[in-house]
């Protein structure tokens, strides 16, 4: 599968679309299954995003939610809140999850 898989990203003629919930997935199946370090996990996935043959809806959006993911050491659901709420200018998140108080760029507010 890995072979059909590396053979599908590379054909140029081909744009495929990277979700963002397709990435998240990548994330969590890296983590958990396969056990690989933070840091290389969103070496991975920068990577991915900057591939030729993948187009996202926002990369600039994921990137940021990457590097809170591995700067912060928030789970990437938390990370991908935390760039949301940095983009859409609210900077607030109503949360019980502490972790996002490391993140100095929102606050968060306990419903």
């Amino acid at each position: 599968m890995a072979a059909r898989a590396s053979a599908a990203l590379a054909n140029e003629t081909d744009k495929l679309l990277l979700t963002d919930l397709v990435l998240a997935e990548c994330i969590y199946v890296l983590e958990s299954f396969y056990e690989v370090e933070r840091g290389r996990v969103a070496e991975l996935m920068r990577s991915a995003i900057s591939m030729p043959t993948l187009t996202t809806n926002d990369a600039d959006l994921l990137l940021r939610a990457l590097e809170v993911y591995e700067i912060e050491r928030l789970d990437f659901a938390e990370a991908y809140l935390v760039a949301q709420a940095e983009t859409s200018g609210i900077g607030e998140i109503l949360s019980f999850d502490r972790s996002i108080d490391r993140v100095d760029t929102v606050t968060r507010r306990e419903p």
